[in-house]
Parts: C-alpha cells; structure tokens; sequence
C-alpha cells in the first residue's frame, strides 16, 4: 500500500489530509515541522510527501531542498495558504513538483496526488520493449534494429507511457494529465497531434506496434505481427 507522508504544523490539516487520503486506500505517516520530517523519511520511506510551506524549524522551501539532495525525484506536493506566484517559483526552482492552494477541495488534493504518483511510476521506469523498438528512459532514446535515435522529449513521454501498458485503454484526460500537468490549459489538440507524429515516426510494418484511437474514449497502443 502506497504511504504518503504529511509535513504541517497544522494538526487540523494533517488530520484533514490523511482522511482523505487513507479514504482514497494510502496509509499515512506525519510530521510536524521541516526537521521532524526529514528525521522520519528515512524510517518510513513514503512514495510522494505533502508538504506545508510555513512551518517552524524547517519552512517547506528548506524541507524540499533537503528531500531533493538526499533523495532525487520523489514527487512532492506543496501546500500554501496563498496563491502567489512569487511562492510558487520558488517552489518550483528548489524542486517542487506541484502545488495547492488552501483552501483546497478534497476531490483535487486527491486528483493530485494520484496524477503524482503515476508520472513518478512512469519516470523511474528504466525501459520498456514493445514489438520492434526499445524504449529507454534513461537515456530518452528509442532504439530499432539496433539504432538509437531521439525523439522531442513530449512524444518520447507519451510512448512510453503507452507502450508500458500495451493494450491498456488510456482515456484522454489522463494522458494529458499524465504527460502535460494536472494544469495544463493548452490546445486540447495537443495530444492529437503527438499522437499523430508518433504513428508517422514509427509506422506498424517496421515498429511492431501500433496506436488505435478508441472513439469517444482515448488511445491504445498494441503490438501487431
């Protein structure tokens, strides 16, 4: 079971947060300051923490400078009680993945942090193979008949997002979600026309593989014989 970590010295937020999340199947571990949470990481090895910007001690931006130096990419989510911009780039330079404002719906907290959890699956995948290609995320090359090759870095994400699933059926919105942001208010055309460039760049008779638009719903990509 996925276990989330929440760092706020607010204990009605943190027992908030962990209803909602242990309602939604997570297990929970808390702390109370920057410090507090840095001492517990290591014990209670959470998958993504939750994390309040002012707090004593230790305030957020410190904390997820600390996480991101002492262990790499685990997806962190930022809580503020202010939605301003000067905040929000300074979360994002320290490595902050994403952010909520307070007051938040409990639908968006959760929206969130599973959007989250499935771009960071995806990211520490090191490769997939599907029909006559291997994807390598380490590298971010796709390689066939032995050559590698590079590919823009949005279509190299969606193919490997699909292709780690063959014959999963991935709606529209979750890839977009998955591939641009929980917050992407681009073109809602955008995905077309990755998907599109994907299937000219890797045709079905040398891939091995191919992307079906399933009417209504989203995208599936199959390997063909």
């Amino acid at each position: 079971m996925t276990k989330i970590m929440i760092a706020d010295d607010d204990e009605y937020i943190r027992e908030l947060v962990g209803t909602l999340l242990k309602n939604d199947g997570f297990t929970v571990c808390e702390a109370v300051n920057g410090e507090d949470a840095l001492c517990k990481i290591e014990s209670e090895k959470p998958m993504l923490c939750i994390i309040d910007i002012m707090m004593p001690k230790m305030d957020g931006f410190e904390l997820c400078r600390q996480i991101r130096r002492s262990y790499g990419e685990m997806p962190l989510l930022m809580l503020t009680a202010k939605a301003e911009i000067s905040q929000k780039v300074k979360g994002f330079s320290l490595g902050t993945d994403d952010y909520l404002t307070k007051p938040f719906e409990p639908q968006e907290l959760i929206a969130r942090v599973n959007a989250l959890l499935r771009r960071y699956k995806v990211m520490t995948a090191q490769s997939v193979q599907i029909g006559n290609i291997i994807i390598d995320q380490e590298s971010h090359t796709v390689e066939i008949g032995g050559e590698k090759s590079d590919i823009p870095l949005k279509e190299f994400e969606l193919l490997f997002v699909l292709a780690g699933r063959p014959g999963r059926t991935f709606l529209r919105d979750k890839l977009i979600e998955d591939i641009w942001g929980y917050d992407f208010d681009g073109n809602e055309r955008t995905l077309d026309v990755h998907i599109n460039r994907l299937r000219e760049r890797f045709p079905a008779e040398t891939s091995g593989f191919k992307i079906t638009t399933i009417r209504g719903l989203g995208y599936r990509l199959e390997a063909v014989k």
